[in-house]
């Protein structure tokens, strides 16, 4: 073979090789930023499922906070009633021991 056409060869080859890099260093650009999109999508999608799990919980917490004070103020009422029966009791108790006393007293002095 001339050696010019061998140069020639040597030169083609020497482009191709260089437009496989090129295009490997492209192919390998494009696969980066791919794969970072992907990446922030995963990450929007596990941001979004946090934020729904976060304010599921947080709706759960507040029905069972509303529960238990719905329990305490009807435990809270029933004591209130139970206070207010036993002390009108005690109320009539007293005003029939007054009047005991008062009649007594009465009797006392005639």
């Amino acid at each position: 073979m001339p050696r010019p056409e061998v140069l020639e060869r040597i030169t083609e080859a020497e482009k191709e090789a260089d437009d496989i890099v090129a295009e490997a260093k492209e192919d390998r650009e494009e696969r980066i930023s791919e794969a970072r999109k992907t990446a922030e999508e995963i990450r929007e999608e596990a941001e979004k499922e946090a934020t729904e799990l976060e304010e599921k919980r947080l709706e759960e917490a507040r029905a069972e906070i509303e529960a238990e004070r719905e329990e305490l103020l009807a435990a809270g009422e029933q004591e209130r009633e139970e206070l207010e029966s036993s002390a009108q009791g005690n109320v009539e108790d007293t005003m029939e021991f007054v009047l005991d006393r008062f009649k007594e007293a009465v009797h006392a002095q005639t």
